[in-house]
């Protein structure tokens, strides 16, 4: 018993009962203007005298009826959403628009499943929002009405009585009922269908996965940046200093202070040269400044094999791709060095619309497994596959190996 009287003002029950009664008032204008479209077409088909008129009628309607229709399902369906969400707080994600223009877009509208399924809920938020509606407002309002009926309450029994009390602590459950009910219904069928979801679900991971390569590649900017203007300059200028000390000892130096200056210098110019492979390693300046050509004659040149190089990528591709593209070709060079046995290599890459495509071919060995372990190949595959694109390998036994790779321009 306290619980049902806990229920009267509890937040629930009245944002349960205002999402019934604005279901009623929506249902009410809906039927108002239903029933005024089709008073009006029937007022227009039956209101023609001449037969080829009456036809030509037939045909306008039969072709035209679709878009306000559809617009109209549109516009109801998105008021019934403002109504889960400011009422309820559950928010009932818009179906997708059908792609294409119009008159496509109507086709597919009445073809696809979306039209059918708003239609659907709207009807059967006919049923919901008036039954629904007229339940919860006779439960909230039966002690009035029962105060102000003619005549007082009917017989004045105590049965009488308790039968008002009843109705009136079962409003909240009624209303809660209704609201769980449309709730239920609306997911089914005024939201995107099952097949939609996935299809959106797979849209926004897309999108997750190009902002975190598009992320990574960013960072790998900064930080060769950050070498490249900290790290990188202040071991120059020690290697030169070292060198300039070293040029400058003279005979009375003692050979062990020699040795450890020389050492020094040494070393220091073997660190910059491995940090320096560490920056282009992480991203190449020139990739940025000059484009893929420039960026991949530099890996060419910096082969320890003869490799013919051709290049046509013209507009140039978002950054993340041609870093992607950049990656792939020294990947597979070092693949070639370590492992190919080859005397040369060649690299073609060339946009085609709005793919990238990249062949490196060597006259190794051959027997390149991309499953396989150690030969590379797998992280080229990732890498493609990390922006929807594909890698297909052909290495026979005694070779040629071609590696191809495509990847979506943006």
């Amino acid at each position: 018993m306290a619980a049902a009287v806990a229920a009267l003002w509890a937040p629930r029950s009245w944002r349960a009962t205002m999402h019934a009664l604005t279901g009623l008032v929506v249902v009410a204008v809906t039927g108002v203007l239903l029933a005024l479209w089709i008073l009006d077409i029937v007022t227009l088909i039956y209101g023609s005298g001449a037969e080829a008129g009456l036809n030509a009628f037939y045909l306008v309607v039969a072709v035209l009826a679709p878009l306000p229709l559809l617009w109209w399902l549109g516009a109801l369906g998105a008021v019934h959403r403002v109504r889960f969400r400011t009422g309820l707080g559950i928010e009932i994600p818009a179906p997708p628009r059908p792609p294409g223009r119009w008159p496509a877009r109507v086709v597919r509208a009445w073809t696809g499943p979306t039209a059918w399924r708003q239609l659907g809920y709207l009807l059967l938020s006919l049923v919901i929002g008036l039954f629904g509606g007229i339940a919860v407002t006779a439960c909230w309002s039966a002690p009035l009405v029962a105060a102000t009926y003619p005549g007082g309450l009917p017989g004045r029994t105590p049965a009488m009585l308790v039968l008002v009390t009843a109705v009136f602590l079962a409003a909240p459950w009624v209303a809660r009922a209704v609201a769980s009910v449309d709730v239920r219904a609306a997911r089914k069928l005024l939201g995107p269908s099952p097949a939609q979801q996935l299809e959106l679900r797979v849209q926004a991971l897309a999108r997750s996965r190009a902002d975190v390569v598009a992320a990574a590649d960013a960072e790998r900017r900064r930080i060769e940046r950050d070498l490249h203007d900290g790290a990188q300059q202040r071991l120059m200028s020690l290697a030169m200093n070292l060198g300039m000390a070293r040029t400058a000892l003279g005979d009375d130096v003692p050979p062990a202070v020699r040795k450890v200056i020389e050492e020094a210098h040494e070393e220091a110019v073997e660190a910059l040269a491995g940090l320096r492979e560490l920056v282009r390693g992480l991203h190449p300046a020139v990739l940025n400044d000059r484009g893929l050509d420039a960026a991949l004659s530099g890996v060419v040149a910096r082969a320890p094999l003869p490799v013919r190089l051709q290049v046509d990528v013209a507009p140039r591709c978002a950054p993340s791709i041609e870093a992607i593209a950049y990656f792939m070709v020294s990947e597979a060079l070092t693949n070639i060095t370590r492992h190919a046995r080859a005397s040369r290599a060649e690299v073609i890459v060339t946009r085609d619309r709005d793919r990238l495509r990249v062949v490196v071919t060597d006259d190794g060995c051959g027997g390149a497994c991309p499953d396989g372990d150690g030969t590379g190949l797998r992280g080229l595959a990732q890498r493609a596959a990390a922006v929807d694109g594909v890698l297909h390998v052909h290495s026979p036994a005694g070779g040629p190996t071609t590696i191809t790779a495509e990847l979506p321009c943006e």
